[in-house]
């Protein structure tokens, strides 16, 4: 259990922690000699069943706020701290709304320098703070009189806390390690070490790992959890973590960054969440409000972007945007305080929704239905609205990163839901069946009023039935949607044209002919036909007249316009996407002229016929290269 402190300066945080463990958690020569907290400081003690109690000592005074938000995020435990002799002062409640808005309901107040003052005034004390927490998560928590000096009553407050040790349900392991990190320094001998609270997850010794937001890969050298030497590290543990790396120095990495693992690096500038202001706030926050944001242990500016309504009356909760300077680490669930642009009061808290949320369309209806589907704090309740929200598929890999799943958490949900999921290269798409019968739907009916209008077209090609039928389906998912409809024969595919299976292009009796006679003399030089205007010489027939026949073939898909003037035949097409498959693989990708080379052209032909390929979506060009694609159309023989 990890504990955090919470007191005005001067009530005794650190000599009631002293008292509790034996350990000084000032560790700067600067807090020794004026006798107060600056920094964070953390002490630990032994539990009777072998754990041990982390302490986290913040500063209490307001002008170190932000260093004690940094240590504050991944406490357990609230350790209140109030003086007997001042009784509570007031900046007290700012430290309980601290509290409340992340989310730390249960805790213990130490009434401290009890020896200093009479009885009466120790119980007129207690009444002023229960009528203090009146109302607040910590409402019922137990008051304990004492006095870090003399240790009168210290003991009663160290059973009380290793009970509660004791009794605290052990946090859940999923998903994968997050560490914020709260302090950074370098040991002679050791190198770089990093503390802070684990937020999920666990690591072991060797466990390579990201330093976000920069991106650095470490390796975990050692570990320290709740100060002691270890080989795994835990959700819920304060962890000290020796850092090696290639590309890493020492000053890499610093106060406000994580330790995570490189599926959940996804650092942000964005992020959309629900957020509640408090109530002693004077005025309403307006919309693109200038504030501090906190988030982990960072603290960076921000701007507040009001999704509902213009402004957030003292007391309301709304959906909102915060855009920030520089980027942050955040995932659904995790909670944050904002502050004024003085960074003088609290503004408020709440958690993150969504951490890559869209600049445009973000308080259109569907997304704000979509955000408040995303408050569901099962994953599988949250799933299911998820995949209902998203008619175009519910991007599974992205949806796993946002609320921190594992890969084999993501199966255990697409296997005890009633998901259709389609599989690609590079993500998995989970839809509603009812939305991917539409969907299916959709493209019968479309290519039906396509073979209406235009019946001496066979069709188009899945490009451009993609933007008729489904132009936000992602290529890859609207490929995978044709192939099951062609599969059980509700579409056919004649070359590249995708049509209905009774929908047919019937040549007349002489263009038949025709057609028998302009085949062999294409088939001769299969990866250079002659032009139009050759085939009309050769078989002394109108150019006009042959140019037209081959139109009308062409949309039957037994031919290609490969480049101008060029008809290629369908298997000349399939031969040639398989000789660029190949040379593809052996030279990672292919240049104009190694593709010449192979098919024995000229270097003009060659870029035209690879440039077709480009067109069709078959290859993608980067730089000299072209390359197939992940999502390539079949081109059949």
């Amino acid at each position: 259990m990890i504990i955090g402190t919470a007191g005005h300066i001067d009530h005794g945080k650190t000599s009631l922690v002293k008292a509790l463990t034996g350990v000084d958690a000032d560790r700067l020569k600067e807090e020794k000699a004026r006798g107060i907290t600056i920094d964070l400081g953390y002490a630990y003690t032994p539990l009777p069943d072998g754990n041990v109690l982390g302490f986290v000592d913040v500063p209490g005074h307001e002008k170190l706020i932000h260093n004690m938000l940094a240590g504050a995020t991944g406490i357990d435990y609230a350790l209140l701290v109030i003086a007997a002799d001042d009784g509570p002062m007031a900046q007290r409640r700012e430290h309980l709304s601290i509290l409340h808005l992340l989310g730390i309901n249960c805790g213990a107040i130490a009434l401290t320098k009890t020896d200093r003052v009479p009885p009466a005034r120790v119980a007129a004390v207690t009444q002023e703070i229960r009528a203090l927490l009146s109302g607040s998560g910590l409402a019922h928590s137990p008051v304990f009189p004492l006095s870090a000096v003399s240790g009168e009553g210290v003991a009663p407050l160290r059973v009380h806390l290793e009970q509660t040790a004791l009794e605290l349900a052990a946090p859940s392991r999923a998903g994968h390690f997050r560490l914020a990190v709260d302090r950074a320094f370098t040991i002679a001998g050791a190198g770089t070490v990093v503390t802070g609270t684990v937020f999920s997850g666990e690591v072991r010794v060797g466990d390579k790992l990201v330093i976000s937001p920069p991106g650095i890969a470490v390796r975990v050298r050692g570990i320290h959890a709740q100060n002691r030497v270890a080989e795994i590290g835990y959700v819920g543990q304060r962890c000290a973590l020796n850092l090696a790396g290639i590309q890493f120095e020492k000053d890499d990495v610093r106060r406000g960054m994580w330790l995570l693992e490189a599926p959940v690096h996804a650092p942000t500038q964005r992020f959309d969440a629900h957020f509640d202001l408090l109530g002693s706030e004077p005025q309403a926050l307006r919309h693109w409000a200038p504030v501090h944001l906190h988030i982990g242990a960072s603290d960076v500016m921000a701007r507040l972007a009001v999704l509902q309504g213009d402004a957030i009356a003292p007391g309301g909760a709304a959906l909102v945007q915060i855009v920030t300077d520089k980027p942050v680490c955040a995932l659904n669930g995790d909670r944050f305080i904002l502050r004024d642009q003085s960074a003088t009061r609290i503004l408020g808290g709440g958690k993150v929704l969504d951490p890559f949320a869209p600049a445009r369309h973000r308080r259109t209806a569907p997304r704000i239905a979509a955000l408040q589907g995303m408050q569901i704090t099962a994953h599988d309740l949250a799933l299911l609205a998820a995949v209902a929200d998203s008619p175009n598929g519910l991007d599974l890999t992205r949806f796993a990163q946002t609320r921190n799943l594992r890969e084999t958490e993501v199966q255990q949900l697409r296997h005890a839901l009633p998901l259709h999921i389609v599989t690609t290269a590079s993500s998995a798409f989970a839809f509603t069946p009812t939305n991917w019968s539409m969907l299916k739907q959709r493209v019968l009916t479309r290519l039906q009023q396509e073979h209406t209008e235009n019946p001496d077209f066979i069709g188009p090609d899945r490009t451009r039935l993609l933007r008729m039928a489904s132009p936000s389906l992602a290529r890859a998912v609207f490929g995978a949607l044709l192939d099951e409809l062609l599969s059980v024969g509700l579409l056919a595919q004649s070359g590249p044209w995708i049509h209905l299976p009774d929908h047919t292009i019937t040549l007349t009796v002489a263009e038949e002919k025709q057609w028998q006679q302009i085949l062999p003399l294409l088939q001769a030089q299969p990866f250079q036909p002659p032009r139009v205007r050759d085939i009309a010489a050769t078989l002394s027939r109108d150019e006009a007249e042959i140019r037209i026949l081959l139109r009308r073939i062409a949309r039957a898909g037994e031919v290609y316009l490969v480049a101008h003037d060029h008809y290629f035949t369908r298997q000349s097409v399939a031969q040639l996407s398989a000789i660029i498959e190949n040379l593809a693989q052996i030279h990672d990708g292919v240049t104009a002229a190694e593709f010449r080379d192979r098919i024995n052209t000229g270097r003009k032909l060659a870029v035209h016929i690879l440039e077709f390929f480009n067109r069709i979506a078959y290859t993608r060009r980067t730089g000299d290269r072209h390359r197939p694609r992940e999502e390539a159309p079949v081109i059949s023989i």
